[in-house]
């Protein structure tokens, strides 16, 4: 009430969000915190010219959040609140460091499906297409812009298709730089599958994405998220074209097949990665050539071993 009272004055503002900070190791008082969300980024949104109160708004706000996906509480934000974010993001879009941390905050805010709608509403994805060209080197940027951009994308009522398109060569460009970061590389990936389940790509664009895809699974072979993923989104540009299917067939850097097969084998206990597989499969052998590839591969028989392993599935 007091912080709402004087709303526009800042160091009442300042001295309410360091107060109620200090009540964040208090788990009993979670519930009243959780209140107070609209109040923080209020005072961060009238008060954008002081980074001292965007820094601890966010840090406090980061808190908040916290607690609530460990106690499996879903914040929904409104989009009044959306707005106030994507404000203080236009206005602190060359601070690095205090970016790296909204970024963590939205990510955090999109897994609820209330708060990534509301932040699509607000037009928040160019803003974090212009953040990620800028902060390309910057891997805690990239994983949370990517995070984010994938709860948006995956939306089913998207009408963004235009805004989503040029999306497409920037998460390219944060995979082809973060191909080595296990963490960056499989949310791109993921980024691509929901762009490419959307519709976004062009002709131009499949045979050099189901490449870039085919190196992120040869970077990062243990992890089965990004395995899972990667396949996912081979499948839907496979759907789309034969280009993509003959890229993988044929990438110069060896059999997309025979990678796809090593790393079933690898994760061959994990139902996703078997089940991401056999819809990749079940797309490229729409296509003759694909088909031949398959057969001169022996993938018949890894497909009879998945049946073996999920007799149920």
């Amino acid at each position: 009430e007091f912080m709402q009272a004087f709303w526009n004055i800042e160091e009442v503002q300042a001295k309410g969000i360091q107060h109620l900070a200090s009540f964040v190791k208090d788990r009993s008082a979670f519930p009243y915190l959780l209140t107070c969300t609209e109040v923080i980024t209020l005072a961060m949104k009238t008060h954008t010219d002081s980074l001292d109160l965007q820094l601890e708004g966010c840090t406090l706000l980061l808190e908040i959040l916290s607690q609530a996906l460990e106690q499996g509480v879903m914040m929904a934000l409104d989009e009044s609140v959306a707005s106030c974010l994507l404000h203080t993001v236009r206005k602190h879009s060359e601070n690095e460091e205090f970016l790296s941390m909204l970024c963590t905050l939205l990510m955090m805010v999109s897994a609820s499906e209330v708060a990534a709608e509301n932040l699509r509403k607000v037009g928040i994805i160019p803003d974090l297409l212009s953040i990620l060209r800028r902060f390309l080197h910057n891997d805690k940027i990239c994983f949370s812009c990517c995070a984010v951009l994938w709860s948006l994308a995956v939306s089913e009522n998207n009408a963004d298709q235009a805004v989503l398109e040029s999306a497409v060569p920037v998460t390219s460009a944060v995979l082809q730089n973060h191909l080595q970061n296990g963490v960056v590389a499989e949310s791109a990936c993921s980024v691509l599958w929901a762009l490419a389940l959307q519709g976004c790509l062009t002709d131009s664009d499949y045979e050099p994405t189901a490449a870039l895809l085919l190196d992120a699974l040869r970077m990062n072979p243990k992890r089965a998220v990004l395995v899972k993923n990667g396949c996912l989104a081979l499948a839907s540009l496979v759907r789309l074209s034969e280009t993509a299917a003959l890229a993988i067939l044929l990438d110069p850097k060896g059999s997309g097949i025979e990678l796809i097969k090593d790393e079933c084998h690898l994760h061959f206990n994990e139902p996703g990665v078997a089940e991401a597989l056999c819809l990749l499969m079940n797309e490229m052998v729409q296509y003759d050539e694909a088909m031949m590839g398959m057969r001169s591969q022996k993938m018949e028989k890894l497909l009879s071993e998945i049946k073996l392993q999920f007799p149920f599935s």
